[in-house]
């Protein structure tokens, strides 16, 4: 589904490119191949460049495809799918057919996809188009601000009474955008951490859940008036009927979506070759006004027809502001992770057979099972788009290895829906095990390293009644020293340390966090557990004084 078109407007064909064609579906978010009956005259074969494109502008690419392949001895196959998975199926090489040409949404989508290990994907590309990232308003809304007679503003939404929503910033471009223009849109010295907080009880994953949350969109959660959306979706929405859209621009330029014309690094010379006719087609007359048609600007942000009239958009040219670099992204999205506490934490839960002690007046139950349950009610405190896994350590766990994988990394809505907690209200201490402490420690810290994501809270998450029991693994000075070589200021990953029981060596675990900007917290009556979970979940989900 596409990210930037509203439900009403999504193009759900997956369109192919030939004259005479026998069609194969190969599901529905896969390539629709296409064999030619015939061959064009005086081509000894047809060479296929496969295009993966955000779904708001396959259908022109799909048109302007056409009339390039018209003759040649290439044709192009294109497939309207949601960047977000394009760029998941690139980096983790699924075994999915991968396209020669990707046009995403947003040049943010090539970087994290080339920062994610696809190798063949470059960090940018032409862009053929852009549109700019407004808020959208309701009518009420807007009117509420002053509008038409008076333009409403960024700053001026957020001070309001308006119900405002965002889509993720840690996966949407247009979050990341709304975002650097809420940085510029407050006065010099304003409190952005609480403007932040009156976005984040409203993120939603993506602007499909934010255009059904509208007044009269039909969900059953609480309506929302206002949230950050691109150009084209406002004008989508507005030309399908009903309730329409207010766009209201940023104060300062912020990154438009760009769609850039990406060639993989593993196109063929056919291909690479036929991709290059068509940019060329899609930056000529005929394509620009056929993106133009379907509300999209031109690549230096003009609207080519259209809309001079319509009070609901701005049809002046809009200012370009291309992408800041990494740093200055890392921190803004770090700033949103703490307040939003959208998170990925790796949950390290200790079976080892100390665990199996009874824990007085909690009923007969152990150590672990106590554990086990603070982990599984945990849950409930991670945002739903927040991700976490589980693991379980002790020595000679799985093999040599002190430690395994319980529950793989995934959304905790996705977790709860399938079962984590009878799985972690499962598990048992291992009887004659010690505590693998250190080596499953930095094993996993080398794992959430690899892993992090900007925009949410990175964590590993510690749970142990004891001290490091395995004599063959590595030290305590190897463990901190490795530890220390993994920190980068810039994409901060704590450790936080939860103690059980009275035999917990508070300095050890104290260490072990110190090392990586974390915190220990002890449960010194193990029946508490629950509560320095919540407490120590609680302290990261509200950082600053006075928050809720």
């Amino acid at each position: 589904m596409g990210r930037h078109e509203p439900a009403t407007r999504r193009h759900g064909a997956r369109t192919v490119l030939a004259v005479t064609a026998a069609v194969v579906v190969l599901g529905a978010a896969g390539w629709i191949t296409v064999d030619r009956v015939t061959a064009e005259p005086g081509c000894p074969r047809q060479d296929v460049v496969r295009v993966a494109a955000a779904p708001e502008v396959a259908p022109v690419v799909d048109r302007i495809g056409r009339e390039v392949a018209a003759g040649k001895c290439f044709r192009f196959e294109v497939i309207d799918r949601d960047p977000a998975a394009v760029a998941a199926s690139l980096a983790v090489g699924d075994g999915t057919r991968r396209p020669d040409v990707w046009i995403p949404d947003s040049t943010l989508r090539l970087r994290r996809a080339k920062a994610a290990g696809a190798v063949d994907v470059p960090e940018s590309g032409s862009p053929i188009a852009t549109s700019p990232v407004v808020f959208a308003l309701t009518e009420a809304a807007a009117r509420a601000l002053g509008w038409p007679a008076k333009t409403p503003t960024w700053q001026g939404l957020l001070t309001s009474g308006v119900t405002v929503g965002i889509p993720d910033p840690g996966s949407d471009p247009v979050g990341v955008s709304a975002l650097l223009g809420l940085a510029k849109a407050l006065p010099p010295g304003a409190d952005q951490a609480a403007a932040m907080r009156r976005l984040s009880p409203n993120t939603l994953p993506g602007l499909d859940d934010l255009y059904a949350r509208l007044p009269a969109g039909g969900s059953s959660k609480q309506p929302i008036s206002a949230f950050p959306a691109s150009e084209a979706s406002v004008l989508a929405h507005d030309a399908a009927g009903g309730d329409r859209l207010v766009a209201v621009y940023p104060p300062q330029p912020v990154p438009s979506l760009d769609y850039p014309f990406a060639v993989l690094g593993d196109a063929g010379s056919a291909q690479q070759a036929a991709a290059a006719e068509l940019v060329r087609a899609l930056l000529g007359a005929r394509g620009q006004a056929a993106f133009a048609a379907i509300g999209v600007r031109t690549p230096d942000g003009r609207m080519l027809f259209g809309h001079t009239g319509d009070t609901h958009v701005a049809a002046i040219p809009q200012a370009l502001s291309p992408l800041p670099p990494e740093t200055a992204l890392d921190e803004v999205l770090n700033q949103w992770a703490k307040v939003n506490t959208s998170s990925r934490a790796r949950v390290l839960i200790d079976v080892s057979g100390s665990m199996n002690a009874i824990v007085p007046g909690s009923g007969g139950r152990t150590r672990i099972q106590l554990a086990a349950e603070a982990a599984a009610r945990a849950l409930g405190l991670f945002k739903p788009t927040s991700e976490t896994s589980t693991w379980v350590f002790s020595t000679d766990l799985d093999g040599d290895r002190d430690y395994r994988e319980v529950l793989p990394m995934a959304p905790v809505g996705t977790q709860l829906a399938t079962g984590a907690a009878r799985t972690l209200g499962a598990l048992r201490a291992t009887p004659n095990g010690g505590t693998g402490l250190y080596d499953t420690v930095l094993a996993a810290y080398r794992q959430a390293r690899a892993d992090w994501e900007a925009g949410r809270l990175n964590l590993v998450i510690v749970m142990t009644d004891g001290r490091n029991e395995d004599p063959r693994g590595i030290s305590r000075d190897g463990l901190l020293d490795g530890l220390r070589r993994l920190q980068d200021p810039r994409r901060p990953l704590p450790v936080i340390g939860i103690g059980i029981g009275p035999d917990v060596d508070v300095g050890e675990l104290g260490a072990i966090t110190g090392a990586t900007g974390g915190k220990t917290f002890i449960a010194t009556d193990p029946a508490r557990i629950a509560d320095v979970f919540y407490g120590a979940l609680a302290g990261l989900s509200c950082p600053t004084p006075g928050c809720t």
